[in-house]
């Protein structure tokens, strides 16, 4: 298998091509609709299915999927492992097809139950019902592509699974630019984007399965053993795995009774929250599945830890700077980015809002993302989910406690109550989830923690002291012109990032600190 710390880097490459692009495509979104009732309804819509597609494909099935593949293939008996591949490839393109069927069927409640306050505009709950039985096909054709990226990370070709989601923001864009004007309403044009995405992707995955020198034939065999032990870890996973997920559907259903424009302020917050995440955090979490599942079959247990303890320190060292460069800059960057056209200056300081408080949070979601690999690589479903429930409940308390309070302030928002309330439920999760790992023995925290937190946390300072110092008020950027915003912004973020990664290296952190363990046959440094 291929070096984690290299394969990690291939998928961020391409991982950070698609999150470019999906920038680009929200601004787009933003340039030509705003963040009005039109946008509000799309997000709802597409939400739907990219929450199914969350659980089915890159959530739960893959979590469950790939553990299970890899203990097949770990044997070395290629008939068997594409033999697998055909079962699970027919069972679960035949039980996909019926469940979007019914979801098409049922769009008018699928929309109630997740954003019912649209139930008091009969034209927005119609849009959306209307919008959801086209993007609901999204499920099918993105599920099947997650199968087939799968199979080609087992083989330890990663490339081509992480530039799939490129051609989703390249079919969106599309859709708004060159054909949603054509519809009398545009939003029906961008639904059929997605549509569009969905066959595009799955379309493209072809090709290098067969390169690899396998084309899958989908067979039909609910009771094979191999199958039913995936849909027994698949079905406790559906809520486990995307439980940041889930807390984000609640927040924009409570969103749906707050005024015009609170779900797309959410939704344009959680979009540069999502960069960060995608560009280093998924592409970690990714690559990091297999080798644990490598590990746990030929029960080397030692290097499994390190695995999870490197995973660990990886997140700490980016994702520490990227929080605090998020919460201080949140105002250039909704301003920069998303600040043109049908996006106006209350647009930005609303938005401003929620994305501060889903910076809070981004340490946790990361951690979350690199700790539930450690359970299903071991096919421990149960776990994951009993703490997700756990999470799911403490932010409904939460949005609760936080959105009525900050209805009767000036200075706060009542969706930022939801972007905090989801923050602190990903902190919570990420603690339960890092306790079971250790109270199971799996995950022993090596020498050098310490050290590592105390050096982090003064290079951060000191970039943070930084972009206090001259990234100015908010006001000042909604006045700027385009090119003084983005000049602006990328002369702070390349500082910043000199200034984090000067001082790391004055504090003696080093490269070696990078390696996997396993790349050396050693575990981590105690000297980060």
């Amino acid at each position: 298998m291929s070096n984690p710390l290299k394969s990690t880097g291939l998928v961020g490459v391409w991982t950070l091509l698609s999150r470019v692009l999906g920038l680009i495509r929200d601004v787009v979104f933003a340039r030509f609709f705003g963040a009005g009732a039109g946008m509000d309804v799309f997000v709802v819509a597409f939400q739907i299915p990219n929450f199914m597609r969350r659980l089915f494909a890159e959530g739960a099935f893959s979590q469950a999927f790939v553990p299970v593949l890899g203990e097949v293939h770990s044997a070395g008996d290629a008939a068997r492992t594409h033999a697998l591949i055909n079962r699970v490839a027919g069972t679960l393109g035949a039980i996909l097809l019926v469940v979007t069927v019914v979801c098409a069927l049922a769009a008018p409640l699928l929309v109630w139950l997740f954003a019912s306050g649209f139930a008091d505009d009969p034209a927005k709950f119609e849009l959306a019902s209307d919008l959801l039985r086209i993007t609901v096909w999204y499920l099918l054709f993105i599920s099947l592509t997650a199968l087939a990226g799968g199979v080609l990370n087992t083989y330890g070709r990663f490339g081509a699974p992480a530039f799939t989601p490129v051609l989703l923001n390249v079919c969106l864009i599309s859709a708004v630019v060159f054909f949603s004007a054509r519809f009398e309403r545009p939003m029906v044009g961008l639904a059929w984007g997605v549509f569009l995405a969905g066959v595009t992707q799955l379309a493209f995955q072809l090709p290098f399965l067969r390169a690899s020198g396998y084309t899958p034939r989908p067979v039909w065999a609910w009771q094979d053993t191999y199958v039913q032990k995936i849909v027994r870890l698949m079905l406790p996973a559906l809520f486990g795995a995307s439980i940041a997920q889930v807390n984000l559907i609640i927040d924009r259903a409570i969103a749906s009774y707050l005024e015009d424009g609170a779900i797309s302020w959410l939704y344009y917050s959680d979009r540069l929250l999502e960069f960060p995440l995608g560009v280093f955090t998924i592409a970690l979490a990714t690559v990091v599945l297999p080798f644990l599942t490598k590990q746990h079959a030929t029960r080397n247990t030692a290097l499994f830890s390190a695995t999870l303890d490197w995973a660990q320190r990886l997140v700490v060292l980016i994702t520490v700077p990227a929080a605090v460069g998020l919460f201080l800059l949140a105002g250039p960057l909704i301003a920069t980015v998303f600040q043109y056209d049908a996006f106006d200056a209350t647009d930005t300081y609303q938005s401003v809002f929620s994305l501060s408080a889903y910076a809070l949070g981004l340490v946790g979601f990361s951690f979350v993302k690199v700790l539930v690999p450690g359970y299903f690589s071991r096919q421990d479903a149960k776990t994951p989910v009993r703490i997700g429930v756990i999470a799911m409940l403490f932010n409904i308390v939460a949005n609760l406690a936080l959105v009525l309070p900050m209805r009767h302030y000036e200075f706060v928002a009542p969706h930022m109550g939801l972007a905090l309330a989801t923050s602190l439920a990903a902190w919570l999760n990420a603690a339960l989830l890092w306790r079971g790992l250790r109270r199971d023995g799996v995950m022993q925290v090596q020498p050098g923690w310490g050290k590592l937190l105390l050096k982090v946390s003064a290079a951060t300072l000191v970039m943070g002291v930084l972009l206090l110092t001259f990234k100015g008020a908010t006001a000042e950027w909604v006045a700027w012109s385009l090119g003084e915003r983005v000049r602006t912004l990328v002369a702070l973020i390349l500082a910043s990032m000199l200034v984090y990664f000067a001082m790391l290296a004055l504090l003696g952190v080093r490269i070696r600190a990078l390696r996997h363990p396993q790349s050396s046959d050693e575990a981590p440094s105690s000297q980060p």
